[in-house]
């Protein structure tokens, strides 16, 4: 069995109307609910053996601030593939991955993110920033995922499901 977490990226700015959509960074509250999504992760004991990103500044920044606080160990691969995309992109990544990762992160924008736990559950689930949706997957190796392939979505955490401010 293999664990997908699906996070979509936390809240952005947009007092910046110079910026690209690509180019946003994240708020106040944006910093602030990542890392508390990371130190959720941490406290239950589901930390990520592999975090991929995309590229999107609000993206990484959100990698970044989970990845320090749930104590995640490794590098993020950040990937312009998973910007602006659709779900099939997520699963050719996910299919390339070593096998010897068995939680796997993936930080994206909505609406791919509320599409990709819908297919892969058959759960229709609102995904608002920082969102992490908790997928248990019956595969052995990451090569056989596929859209045949039906997950069991675990849980579903939301920072304001989690926290009370």
């Amino acid at each position: 069995m293999k664990t997908l977490l699906i996070m979509r990226h936390a809240k952005s700015s947009w007092n910046y109307p110079e910026l690209s959509d690509y180019a946003r960074p994240l708020n106040k509250r944006g910093k602030r609910d990542a890392p508390r999504m990371g130190e959720h992760l941490h406290q239950i004991g589901l930390v990520p053996d592999r975090i991929l990103t995309s590229s999107a500044k609000r993206a990484r920044k959100t990698a970044s601030r989970v990845a320090k606080s749930c104590g995640y160990m490794g590098k993020v691969k950040k990937l312009e593939t998973l910007y602006d995309t659709v779900p099939g992109v997520y699963y050719e990544t996910l299919q390339t991955l070593p096998d010897k990762y068995q939680i796997v992160m993936a930080i994206g924008h909505n609406p791919t993110m509320e599409q990709l736990v819908y297919i892969l559950t058959g759960e229709r689930e609102l995904m608002p920033t920082a969102a992490i949706a908790h997928i248990q997957l019956p595969i052995r190796r990451w090569e056989a995922f596929a859209l045949e392939i039906k997950g069991t979505l675990v849980n579903l955490w939301t920072p304001k499901t989690l926290f009370s401010d």
